[in-house]
Formats: C-alpha cells, sequence, structure tokens
C-alpha cells in the first residue's frame, strides 16, 4: 500500500507512535477485506461440531437422566487442553476430538484430547469437519485417517465420524445440489471403510440433512447416526435411520460445553468401539 510523501513527514513527526502506523499502513490487505467477505466469516480451520446448530435449530431444554444412556463429549481446538480427569470424575466416559478438516487443517490439540481422553480411561475417537467445497469427498477421507482419523479394534478405539453440518464459511451447503452431496458423502465413506475396515459414522442434523441432501435415507443401513439438536428429545431423525447411536444435546455443558449421550450402557459403547 503505498503511502504518499508528506503523509510520511507527518506520520514520522509523531515518533513512536507514528512508527507504529505507518508499519501498520504499510502491511497488506487481507484477502476478507480485499474479496469484500464478511468480517464474521470465521478462519479456516475453526469449524467444529455443532457449530451452526443454536443458530438454525435453536435449543429446547435438556434431556433427563436415563441409567440406559452413556454419557460422552466432542472437543476441538476451540477447547484447548482438556481437563480429562474433571470430565472422568463427573462421569463422562467416551470422547471425539476433531483431528482433520477439509484437507488444510490439522487440529494441533488432537493428541492432548485423543490420548489424554484415553489415558484417563475413556473410549475415545475422532471426527473430521467435512467441507465439500473445498476437495472431494476420497481425498477427505485419506488426510483423516492419515492424521489421527484411522480405528484400531483394540476396544477402546471409536469408529471415524464424519461431521456434514452447516458451512460456517458460507453457502450453507457447499454450493452443492442435493444429488452432487450425496456423492460427496459417498465417496468419503466408501473410502473411510476401505482404508479402515469400519463404517465412519454421519453426524449431522436432521434439518440440514433435509435441506442439503433432500433427506437422503440409502445410508442408513450401514452407517450410524449421530444426530445433534439440542433439546430434551432428539426428535425427528434423517431419512431411513429408525434409531440413533449417538446424540449431540447440548453445546452448555460443564468443563466442556459439547455434552453427548450414547444411546446404550458403557458396555454397548465398547462393543461398538470394538466392532461387534
Amino acid at each position: 500500500m503505498p503511502v504518499h510523501r508528506s503523509r510520511l513527514v507527518r506520520i514520522r513527526a509523531l515518533g513512536t507512535a507514528g512508527a507504529v502506523l505507518l508499519a501498520l499502513l504499510a502491511l497488506p490487505q487481507t484477502s476478507a477485506v480485499a474479496d469484500g467477505a464478511s468480517p464474521s466469516v470465521p478462519p479456516r480451520g475453526s469449524a467444529h461440531m455443532g457449530m451452526g446448530v443454536l443458530a438454525h435449530d435453536g435449543q429446547a431444554g435438556l434431556p433427563t437422566s436415563r441409567s440406559t444412556q452413556t454419557e460422552g463429549v466432542d472437543v476441538s481446538s476451540h477447547q484447548g487442553d482438556v481437563a480429562w480427569t474433571t470430565l472422568w470424575n463427573s462421569g463422562v466416559r467416551w470422547a471425539y476430538a476433531k483431528a482433520t478438516e477439509g484437507t488444510y487443517y490439522t487440529n494441533p490439540y488432537h493428541a492432548q484430547q485423543y490420548n489424554g481422553s484415553y489415558d484417563v480411561g475413556m473410549v475415545r475417537g475422532a471426527y473430521h469437519f467435512a467441507t465439500p467445497d473445498t476437495t472431494g469427498g476420497a481425498a477427505q477421507a485419506d488426510y483423516f485417517v492419515d492424521r489421527g482419523g484411522a480405528w484400531s479394534a483394540d476396544g477402546r478405539t471409536l469408529p471415524g465420524v464424519l461431521d456434514i453440518e452447516w458451512n460456517p464459511y458460507g453457502d450453507d451447503c457447499y454450493g452443492k445440489s442435493a444429488s452432487s452431496m450425496v456423492s460427496w458423502i459417498r465417496d468419503f465413506l466408501d473410502r473411510y471403510r476401505a482404508r479402515t475396515g469400519r463404517d465412519a459414522v454421519i453426524y449431522t442434523a436432521t434439518s440440514w440433512w433435509k435441506q442439503c441432501t433432500g433427506n437422503y435415507a440409502g445410508f442408513a443401513s450401514t452407517t450410524p447416526l449421530w444426530i445433534a439438536r439440542y433439546a430434551s428429545t432428539v426428535g425427528e431423525l434423517p431419512a431411513g435411520w429408525n434409531t440413533y447411536t449417538m446424540w449431540q444435546y447440548t453445546s452448555t455443558g460443564p468443563t466442556v460445553g459439547d455434552h453427548d449421550r450414547f444411546n446404550g450402557t458403557l458396555d454397548g459403547v465398547r462393543t461398538f468401539a470394538a466392532g461387534s
């Protein structure tokens, strides 16, 4: 950015303050400003599970306690280093940590979150935040598996999760038609299964699924569902699923905001992790 000579003279006359101002004037414009993008758009890599749930679906109460459901949490770089012992002592028994986003971002806190939950005794897994507008589904599955999203049959590692929801960086459906979105999801799921031997879990909200896939029912027979709904019940499920495996029910829980229920006992969590 050029600075006119007369302005330089006036700025330098201000001493240190002028030098700071001069440095700021010399900085290049960010792409967001140059392209006319909204300053409210978050930076790439900052997305996390349920980022759009409150804005699109709202919040309507909390579920009652059920002995046949098992408490869990999901975390990302948003939480930083997590107090896993505190969560364990509060009754949390399973956890998912964000591993990747698109093919451009790896969670820098993934090791502390993924290994830390395991070290206190939890059953743990990893999730991938999908960005179907940047690269293909198979490429993102490979990126995920290679950077923390793989599965092992140790009874303590949950299958990977495809977090597919509202686009925090632009168009809700990532600029895709319903049919092209379904194809993208299928490519991800097929590649994940080929790489790991497990079916990935789909995390989504029913309203987004209806809007962006046309309420496609074809994945339900093989793909476990993690439903997002901040209310006292799970409500309507996406087409094809008559039950859910996990439920994200709030973003305002203690210690870590995002709390979840596994639809079964702790033995059920371990059985699901083992793939049996």
